[in-house]
């Protein structure tokens, strides 16, 4: 990892986005998703909602970052929040 200067959070974090990839992969194929329509007006299946779920949290960290003087751990509950509702409701 030094020759990328990566850090072990770094890291843990990437890997734990392969991880939700490759269980996303497994989920679909062992209950394939049926596509619906949401809040968005969209028709999502799982792994838009994941997609979306991704994009937003990293929007939601870097205004955390940018706007905010606290811990990032209120993030993470944001972005959990965020997650269940666009899971739930997208």
């Amino acid at each position: 990892m030094e020759w990328m200067a990566w850090t072990w959070p770094t890291a843990l974090f990437f890997a734990g986005i392969a991880g939700m990839l490759a269980l996303m992969t497994a989920l679909q194929l062992k209950f394939p998703s049926v596509a619906r329509v949401g809040v968005l007006g969209i028709e999502t299946t799982h792994g838009d909602r994941l997609f979306i779920t991704l994009l937003g949290s990293a929007f939601i960290n870097l205004a955390w970052i940018g706007l905010l003087d606290v811990s990032q751990y209120g993030a993470l509950l944001v972005c959990s929040v965020y997650a269940f509702c666009v899971f739930r409701w997208a």
